[in-house]
């Protein structure tokens, strides 16, 4: 390219390059053209390969693209040749799976298309006969008529009779036996008529629901509902099938309490709970299911509804269990309950171990019993022996008080080498408030230091006579080491059963009582339960105490589940809602409705009981229940003294009190604090405790308090005697009592020189005065009793200050006081009793 004088023109390199103009903008708004050349993309063609003239793109070399070879050309030519024919196969098949999807899927639709045709045929095949039915029967009904009207009107006339519907006239003609019927094209035209209209005599629509049917009102107006349509179709087959469309009213006891829940009451009453509430609203309660109405209202609704009332208290849902008596045929020996009982390291645990060939001690912490076993143990002989193993007396004592007797016979195990103890006096006490056959095991035989006469010349002091001191009781010596004389006390064991008799039924629901109950943390509340009668199966619903369940599962003493638990057989009880206590009674119910009311009935009873005031056992009531009761011939007493000669002492103080008519009963005489376990024996036999210079430790005060047991406590003999004896008389010589006469609010507390803290109070009820007791309240607990130090109004002493006026106050030998404490002014004053 060159211009007019023969020079190049400014250009790109090659000759693949055309002018232009590019417009280049500058500031101020001045623009210039500028001339640029721009160069067009060159193509390269491959040339063809030689000996391949005219063929494909590796042929023809000028196509070819640059720096390819003939045998790589070849072989993408051949890779493009597979990728295509691998294409055209995946076509080819997915048209293959497309068309026999399709053809499935048509398969599919002739199968569907079948069945409805057939399920169509089929209902108009048993629609057709039941037409074919009911055209029957009405022509039977217009042959019996016709039979009627013949009977009556000999000639039959042939008059035209329009049809129902207002069509044509039918002609009516007599067939040969005299009766008229219909013409056979009449019977037709009525199938045709019946098939077209598809049911409609039964109120379904013809067809299908088109827009303007559905807006003007269908074929003539409303329609019927559904559920109308199926209710006229059940009404039908209850007729088809000879049944009646309403059912009896069934009248039933209906059994209420003194306040019941609208649920439980449409429950009992088997009605619907929706009627019962509308029901009650119709009677002007706007109540809920879940509130609760009151017998009066509850029978207005049983008689509104058909039914019988029974009111029943709260009282009788215990009546459901079983208390029958059990016919001496259904009752068949049982195994008996034995007792170990002793002092604490006599070898009781040890002597059970022995009889059991088991190591149960080396399980207790430190060799000492801490829980009440109970095994089974079956002898040489074959006799099954059921044993209980008890640390202390406590539950025992709970059970008896529960009315639960448990235990057949009582094995005293004494060691021969320590003789009678504390705790032996404790078991034998309590073996005899028990009224049980008693065994005494002279223990620890072996040793040298052993005196097995002295044990049975000290259990004469406690009026335990053995047979070698020309008793009744048995006396064994035996050795849990080396194994001496456990024969012999099975032995002895074996007779005093077969002396009892011991019998149950075990073929009744099952009772028992509880020997040790415990919370654990895996298995939930677990509670050992000797069977007493009956058998205790897995899947009973029983309530126990204040508690109830269901047995989920049952462990014998040996660890492992069993099935059932017959009398005298203990066992491990899961299933418990709660921890019920030792000497609960176990009653299998029927129902867990039933488990429940009693559980929730007893521990509402509890309750009431523990909030009664003045439910405890005094000495005024024993007396009040001595003067009542004629029966009651014997005063009994728990005592507990410093030492034994005090105790001595009493106890023979008390066997000269009484005469022919009534006299004092000793049920314990001990030394040393008053426990837990005395507690629990006077609560069993409703005496009250006497303390000489000795006191209850705290958790003998607490079973007091919530056993109702009342602690008496002396430092004088004569004191002591002049009680049990007025008492016992019926003649108390005075007797002290305390009139509340005012109370007195605390507002401020002021520092006084030469007196201490003085109390400035305001008397809000009664009157204070000076020579009166005092007792110091802090949140209504008594923190301080004593008299007044000073009485002032204002700055002078007074006697007296009435309700409404302020005063000072000061304590004697007492300065703990507080702005809102209130001071309880009393009076005590001592009133004669008379007889009655």
């Amino acid at each position: 390219m060159s211009d007019s004088d023969g020079k190049k023109t400014l250009g790109l390199r090659g000759g693949g390059s055309r002018p232009g103009q590019v417009k280049q903008s500058f500031s101020h708004g001045r623009t210039k053209n500028v001339v640029v050349e721009t160069k067009r993309k060159r193509v390269v063609v491959p040339k063809p390969a030689a000996g391949k003239a005219g063929g494909a793109a590796g042929g023809d070399p000028s196509r070819r693209p640059a720096g390819i070879t003939d045998s790589e050309m070849e072989r993408r030519l051949k890779a493009l040749q597979v990728a295509k024919a691998r294409e055209a196969e995946d076509a080819a098949k997915r048209a293959a799976d497309e068309k026999a999807r399709e053809e499935e899927r048509a398969r599919r639709r002739e199968e569907i298309d079948a069945k409805e045709r057939a399920e169509r045929e089929r209902e108009e095949a048993l629609k057709a006969k039941a037409e074919e039915e009911e055209r029957k029967k009405r022509e039977a009904e217009v042959a019996a008529e016709r039979a009627r009207q013949e009977k009556a009107k000999p000639a039959v006339t042939t008059a035209p009779q329009q049809d129902a519907d207002g069509g044509a006239q039918t002609a009516r003609v007599p067939n040969k036996s005299g009766l008229a019927t219909p013409r056979k094209i009449d019977r037709e035209r009525d199938d045709q008529k019946g098939r077209a209209s598809k049911g409609r005599d039964d109120g379904r629509r013809a067809g299908k629901l088109t827009l303007n049917q559905a807006l003007s009102g269908g074929e003539g107006g409303r329609h019927r509902s559904m559920a109308a349509m199926k209710r006229k179709q059940e009404r039908a087959r209850q007729k088809a099938m000879g049944g009646t469309e309403t059912r009896e009213k069934v009248v039933r006891d209906v059994q209420v309490p003194e306040t019941i829940v609208v649920q439980e009451l449409a429950n009992r009453m088997a009605e619907r709970v929706a009627d019962v509430v509308k029901a009650l609203m119709n009677n002007g309660l706007m109540l809920t299911q879940n509130q609760s109405i009151d017998a009066d209202t509850a029978e207005l609704i049983v008689e509104e509804f058909g039914h019988k009332i029974v009111r029943v208290s709260d009282a009788d849902v215990e009546d459901v269990i079983d208390s029958v008596q059990d016919d001496e045929g259904d009752l068949e020996s049982r195994p008996p309950v034995i007792t170990i009982m002793g002092h604490v390291d006599h070898g009781k645990t040890s002597l059970l171990d022995a009889i059991r060939n088991a190591k149960v001690v080396a399980g207790e912490a430190g060799g000492i019993t801490q829980h009440i076993g109970a095994y089974q143990v079956t002898t040489d002989d074959g006799a099954v022996l059921s044993f209980l193993d008890t640390p202390g007396h406590a539950a025992f004592t709970s059970m008896r008080a529960r009315g639960a007797q448990v235990t057949d016979i009582v094995v005293l195990v004494v060691a021969a080498d320590d003789a009678v103890m504390p705790q032996t006096i404790e078991a034998i006490a309590h073996a005899k408030a028990a009224e049980v056959p008693m065994i005494v095991a002279i223990n620890k035989i072996d040793k040298p230091e052993a005196n097995p006469d002295k044990v049975r010349t000290d259990l004469l002091q406690h009026e335990v006579i053995v047979e070698k001191m020309s008793g009744e009781v048995q006396d064994v010596e035996v050795s849990a080491i080396s194994g001496q004389g456990l024969n012999e006390l099975l032995e002895s064991i074996a007779l005093q059963s077969e002396i009892l008799e011991l019998k149950a039924n075990p073929k009744r629901a099952a009772s028992g009582a509880v020997i040790e109950a415990q919370l654990d943390v895996g298995r939930g509340p677990v509670a050992t339960v000797l069977v007493q009668n009956g058998t205790l199966q897995q899947g009973d619903i029983f309530v126990v105490g204040e508690q109830w369940g269901k047995v989920r599962a049952l462990i014998d003493d040996k660890g492992e589940r069993v099935k059932e638990a017959g009398p005298s057989v203990p066992v491990e009880v899961l299933g418990l809602n709660g921890t019920p206590e030792a000497g609960d009674v176990l009653n299998v119910v029927d129902t867990e409705a039933q488990a429940r009311e009693i559980a929730e009935y007893r521990e509402q009873q509890a309750k009431d009981k523990r909030a009664a005031a003045g439910a405890a056992t005094t000495l005024d009531q024993l007396l009040a229940k001595a003067k009542d009761d004629e029966n009651v011939s014997e005063l009994p007493i728990v005592v507990k003294a410093d030492v034994q000669g005090s105790a001595e002492a009493i106890g023979q103080a008390m066997e000269k009190i009484g005469n022919d008519e009534v006299r004092v009963r000793v049920l314990h005489s001990g030394v040393g604090a008053i426990t837990e376990s005395d507690i629990g024996l006077a609560e069993a036999s409703g005496a009250p405790v006497f303390g000489f210079n000795v006191r209850a430790n705290a958790p003998a005060r607490a079973a007091a308090n919530q056993k109702g047991v009342e602690i008496r406590y002396y430092s004088v003999i004569y004191d002591l005697v002049d009680d049990v004896k007025a008492a016992a008389s019926g003649l108390l010589s005075a007797e002290v009592r305390e009139n509340f006469i005012g109370y007195a609010e605390i507002k401020e507390v002021f520092k006084v020189s030469n007196v201490g803290k003085v109390a400035g109070c305001l008397v809000t009820e009664g009157v204070a005065r000076r020579s009166a007791g005092v007792r110091l309240l802090r949140d209504n607990v008594v923190i301080h009793e004593g008299t007044l130090k000073t009485l002032k109004r204002f700055k002078d002493e007074v006697a007296e200050v009435q309700s409404g006026q302020e005063c000072g106050m000061a304590f004697e030998n007492y300065d703990d006081i507080r702005p809102a404490d209130v001071i309880e002014i009393f009076e005590r004053e001592e009133v004669e009793r008379t007889l009655a």
